[in-house]
């Protein structure tokens, strides 16, 4: 019987998510807002990606006529970035991708997989440029230092151009700010083989060419720590920065007729949207279809978590849910 009383209660759940169809709306409009910033970036990530493969090929042809490691080591970084481009852009195209059968959630996930996988590509090309620069500090090597001026201030216009396409949407997405950190470490990289070159042909010091390597190094490396470790975060189901979830469950418990909130879970669905389930227990007889239909737009508009699963439960039930302890998931 107590089995069967859980079921009941499931059903009314279904039915105040048909009733709540204008939260379905609701939740349809967050998505509307959101569907514009990948259409938009598909043309600045089309861009970057052409752009920055073409000067990779520039700068490998000079690099190797100038015996320049410094651009070298620049073309690297920036075939990466290349990389990291195409990554975040085909997780732009997956979030987009509509719910199958199997995969419910569509490949919303891909997104968080791919802004992980770009930090790591990073932090990868990061370590090769070190290991080079450690190596230069035992054998220095002259360098044309004209031409590898050039070469890298292209490479400051093309990446600033690129970056400045994707400022606009680095606060809203991890992984268009992926590729704005990428694109703004980049123009960073080629000043600082600019102005090692200067100064190389000015004193003749060839330890300046790795020792600004390393210092470009450092840069990129705290740039890409935030952005492994929001994406660890998002891969493991944590909550999304900048969302609080004791604020979160605080609010939820001071809902009319709301007595306990329980089995509150939040996590990211894509690098821009954000899930909520609960249980919260009410008395008997409220009106839950209205209670439902308020709380997922509140939560909609004050948390901006636009996918909401509540579950309620009325107090007046003879059994406890095995859910409520809190240390169970």
């Amino acid at each position: 019987m107590p089995h069967d009383h859980g079921h009941s209660h499931d059903h009314h759940d279904h039915d105040h998510h048909d009733h709540g169809h204008a939260h379905g709306h609701h939740h349809h409009h967050g998505h509307h807002g959101h569907s514009h910033a990948p259409k938009d970036f598909g043309r600045a990530f089309a861009i970057g990606v052409a752009l920055n493969l073409g000067f990779v090929l520039v700068e490998t042809g000079a690099g190797l006529i100038t015996h320049s490691l410094a651009l070298l080591a620049d073309a690297g970084h920036n075939l990466s970035d290349v990389l990291g481009l195409l990554m975040a852009w085909g997780a732009a195209v997956l979030a987009k991708r509509a719910p199958s059968a199997r995969r419910t959630y569509g490949l919303r996930k891909g997104t968080i997989l791919a802004s992980l996988a770009n930090a790591a590509l990073l932090l990868i090309a990061v370590g090769a440029i070190a290991w080079e620069a450690v190596r230069r500090f035992a054998t220095p090597e002259p360098i044309q230092a004209g031409p590898v001026m050039i070469v890298a201030a292209i490479g400051i216009a093309i990446n600033t151009a690129t970056a400045l396409m994707f400022m606009r949407g680095s606060k809203d997405d991890l992984n268009v700010r992926g590729a704005f950190l990428h694109m703004a470490a980049d123009a960073a990289v080629s000043a600082g083989v600019v102005l090692a070159a200067l100064a190389m042909a000015l004193t003749g010091w060839l330890w300046l060419d790795p020792m600004v390597s390393l210092a470009i190094v450092a840069v990129i490396v705290l740039g890409t720590w935030g952005l492994l470790r929001d994406s660890l975060d998002m891969a493991l189901d944590a909550a999304p920065r900048g969302i609080d979830t004791g604020k979160v469950r605080e609010w939820l418990a001071h809902r009319p007729g709301v007595t306990e909130v329980h089995d509150l879970h939040i996590w990211a669905m894509s690098t821009t949207e954000t899930a909520l389930t609960a249980h919260v227990v009410r008395a008997l007889g409220a009106d839950h279809d209205a209670f439902l239909h308020e709380t997922c737009g509140q939560l909609a508009s004050r948390f901006n978590i636009g996918h909401v699963t509540i579950q309620v439960e009325t107090s007046g039930g003879a059994h406890g849910c095995r859910l409520a302890p809190a240390d169970v998931v």
